[in-house]
């Protein structure tokens, strides 16, 4: 086994080493979730058509998108940037592995244990007591992909921000403000479809919107044909553009470290 696959198999076993941490966050996403559903419902309610949503579409996309924060790690960043501020990342340059692949590795294992833990129970709950709408066999698959592309896109975000503690030395502001962004404009509070005018066309534009928006439309089956590969296109132009700032910065770092005698 090469290097990269034994530490995506670790990864996936340290992830999901402990079910009942798990489960017990899986709980809260579905306590979260019937929250959400209700004050989607107030509003598909009032306005019937938001979007061209329904009101059964806006509580599918409220579970669906309770169980993708786990996956799409939505509230979290990377170890890495712990690392980089105890100074534990010269290890990591020091091994005879690409820094950026070690931790997509890590970063899909993580994604992969998580969705198998905690992304069924909110849609089972959600499930339980509303009418969801659910995707055929083709369109599961076209959002298996969305799903993987979103979470590159996500490892790709997270990557340049933990990478900046390099320069800033505190991440605890530029976490927050990357966190409020990835909530806005993700899709995360409310669907990007309710957004008005130019800020739904600006919010659709950004890379946020691969992570939680697009895979939700192709789950719901928003996105066909040429628009479902308009909308896969949008997701991997976003997750490259991200790995290839990431490798460049990557490469700036190594010479950071030299200059300061690292």
């Amino acid at each position: 086994m090469g290097v990269l696959p034994w530490v995506a198999w670790y990864g996936f076993r340290r992830h999901s080493a402990y079910p009942l941490s798990a489960l017990a966050e899986a709980t809260s996403n579905v306590a979260f979730g019937f929250v959400r559903a209700f004050v989607l419902m107030a509003l598909w309610n009032a306005r019937p058509s938001l979007g061209g949503y329904d009101v059964t579409d806006a509580v599918t996309f409220c579970f669906l998108t309770q169980a993708l924060i786990g996956p799409v790690q939505i509230f979290g960043g990377l170890e890495l940037t712990q690392r980089i501020r105890d100074g534990d990342v010269a290890v990591d340059l020091h091994r005879p592995v690409d820094l950026q692949g070690w931790w997509l590795a890590d970063d899909l294992a993580r994604a992969a244990a998580t969705l198998l833990l905690r992304g069924g129970p909110p849609l089972v709950a959600g499930a339980m007591v509303f009418p969801l709408r659910w995707p055929g066999p083709g369109t599961l698959a076209a959002f298996g992909v969305a799903l993987l592309l979103a979470v590159l896109v996500s490892f790709g975000l997270r990557y340049l921000v933990a990478l900046a503690v390099f320069w800033v030395h505190d991440d605890r502001g530029l976490a927050s403000a990357s966190l409020v962004m990835g909530m806005f404009f993700s899709g995360m509070i409310v669907p990007l479809v309710a957004f008005p005018g130019w800020l739904g066309e600006a919010a659709r534009a950004l890379p946020w919107a691969a992570l939680i928006q697009v895979p939700a439309d192709v789950f719901l089956g928003k996105r066909t044909g040429a628009d479902l590969l308009a909308a896969l296109g949008f997701q991997a132009a976003w997750a490259v553009a991200l790995l290839v700032a990431g490798r460049a910065v990557t490469a700036a770092v190594r010479r950071r470290l030299v200059i300061h005698g690292g």
